[in-house]
């Protein structure tokens, strides 16, 4: 399925920095837009449903996933969490380029929808970093955390599966790193052929 907008799906384990990074991300880079999944686990901190997320009970989940409307749908640390196939058609049919937070499941399952989707995996520079990062958050009970430390075991080895992996060691390094791999793949030339097909068909390039 390709489309003139590049999409873009960021991964990562629980306490990597995804969220962050992808926040920073946007407010730098005008033609990138969100979309907004949708999920079963309850708000954390400050966020705000429609814009962290779509938070729905699960029984609007399993009725959204009967009714086709996810392009994908992973169940992650005990929540359901799913991407809205129309948000994301609309957006790339029109040209804009859409990029993902999502686990390495649901990546891997938009690669095979989209063959020019670019995959993302953000590392923890070790693991005792990433416990650190996942104590210093305060939102989750010892027994959660633990959990999620054991769950990092097997979503940092998806990391082969993506095209790139970005370590987040220092957070403006990992931002500037993040923004290179956009403005790289917009410069590919698939991608300009996609998103500039008149250019390229008065230029009789194929």
């Amino acid at each position: 399925m390709e489309t003139p907008g590049n999409l873009f799906c960021v991964a990562a384990p629980s306490g990597a920095g995804k969220s962050s990074l992808v926040k920073a991300l946007l407010e730098l880079d005008s033609r990138l837009a969100v979309s907004v999944s949708h999920t079963t686990r309850q708000p954390r901190g400050q966020e705000v449903d429609g814009r962290e997320y779509h938070f729905v009970d699960e029984a609007r989940f399993r009725a959204m996933v009967d009714a086709g409307e996810f392009f994908e749908h992973a169940q992650v640390h005990g929540n359901f969490y799913g991407t809205s196939r129309r948000a994301i058609q609309t957006r790339l049919d029109g040209g804009e380029d859409v990029v993902l937070e999502i686990d390495w499941q649901g990546a891997l399952q938009i690669k095979k929808l989209f063959s020019h989707a670019v995959l993302i995996f953000i590392l923890p520079p070790s693991w005792e970093e990433l416990m650190q990062r996942l104590n210093r958050r305060g939102e989750d009970s010892a027994d959660v955390i633990a959990q999620r430390m054991t769950n990092a075991r097997t979503e940092v080895a998806q990391a082969r599966h993506f095209d790139y992996v970005i370590v987040n060691a220092l957070f403006e390094t990992a931002l500037f790193d993040l923004k290179t791999v956009v403005h790289s793949q917009r410069l590919k030339y698939a991608a300009q052929r996609r998103a500039k097909s008149q250019v390229f068909a008065s230029l009789g390039l194929g």
